[in-house]
């Protein structure tokens, strides 16, 4: 347990640098383009990986979920990655990769694993937008190998939300959020998973929030400059402009912790909230987090939670603004 926790905190620390390990696998040979693709997997959220044991079946669970498994006492769902990615291969697929995040654990079921890549996320690039069309965003960056490999990430927030997902609950949740009495806030988030991004964006509507997003933390940086350039040409503070930033961990080009070290050592972003809403919830990410002054850790796909703490963060932003003023 004690090399666990110390590998934990090198990652953490990696992290904190704008780096990150992925854990490299295959899928199998696709019999429609006779190729085998290299995917990736951010090493924080895997946590182990083994012989797949014995798989019950269950009824009624969408197509790529396998059954389920007893680790250690605990029911497993697994997933096969393949079908879910539309990966026509007949190969077996007998390694899981066991990912843990989101407070979830989940296996992934795949042809085979390859190594650790420790890189830069400023390596990883966004895919183009017919990539991210054709796979509906499972892929949310993409790096090159020095043997020419292309990796994929995959977006494994996608791959939870879709095979768990139950649409009449969701409604319900964001129909449950109460809208703020405030038409100048504005909000701006960024998050390299399409379904995070739409969960966050419902939200923020059915408050009344006016908002700009981007994929990534380099992109909403630029968001923000532009933001802070003109409250300059016209007089005003950049925080009259900007009431909130919300940014993801995991991102390419630019990731949540770097982004949050470049708000709040600029003068003209103080006294603006960063909240950091992630899926790597566990405690040296918040500790990171909080390091670079992150203002609030809270995790994802928990819109009435994300409402309650924007609602909080934001009134308390107004209360200091009207202070000043007077």
């Amino acid at each position: 347990m004690s090399e666990l926790l110390d590998s934990i905190d090198a990652r953490t620390k990696l992290a904190g640098n704008n780096k990150l390990e992925i854990l490299l696998f295959s899928l199998g040979e696709d019999r429609r383009t006779g190729r085998r693709e290299t995917y990736g997997i951010n090493v924080f959220k895997v946590r182990e990986v083994m012989r797949t044991p014995p798989i019950t079946a269950a009824p009624d669970m969408p197509p790529a979920v396998e059954g389920m498994v007893s680790l250690r006492g605990f029911l497993v769902p697994v997933v096969d990655l393949a079908k879910y990615a539309w990966v026509d291969s007949d190969v077996r697929r007998d390694i899981m990769i066991v990912t843990e995040y989101n407070g979830q654990t989940q296996g992934f079921l795949v042809e085979g694993v390859d190594t650790i890549l420790r890189l830069d996320w400023s390596m990883m690039r966004v895919p183009p937008d017919m990539l991210i069309a054709q796979t509906g965003g499972l892929v949310t960056a993409v790096t090159e190998l020095e043997d020419g490999r292309l990796i994929m990430m995959m977006d494994v927030e996608k791959i939870l939300a879709d095979t768990a997902r139950n649409n009449d609950e969701d409604e319900l949740r964001f129909k449950s959020i109460a809208k703020l009495d405030n038409p100048d806030l504005t909000v701006f988030f960024c998050d390299d998973s399409r379904v995070a991004r739409e969960q966050v964006t419902q939200t923020l509507k059915a408050m009344g929030i006016k908002f700009v997003s981007a994929d990534n933390g380099q992109k909403l940086w630029v968001e923000l400059e532009k933001m802070a350039e003109y409250a300059r040409t016209i007089g005003k503070a950049t925080s009259e402009l900007v009431s909130l930033v919300l940014t993801d961990i995991e991102m390419p080009e630019m990731d949540g912790y770097i982004l949050t070290k470049k708000v709040k050592n600029d003068p003209r972003f103080s006294n603006i909230p960063v909240i950091m809403h992630s899926s790597l919830s566990g405690m040296s990410n918040q500790k990171l987090g909080l390091s670079v002054g992150v203002d609030e850790y809270i995790p994802k796909f928990e819109p009435q939670r994300l409402a309650e703490t924007l609602g909080r963060r934001l009134a308390a932003t107004q209360a200091v603004a009207v202070r000043n003023a007077a």
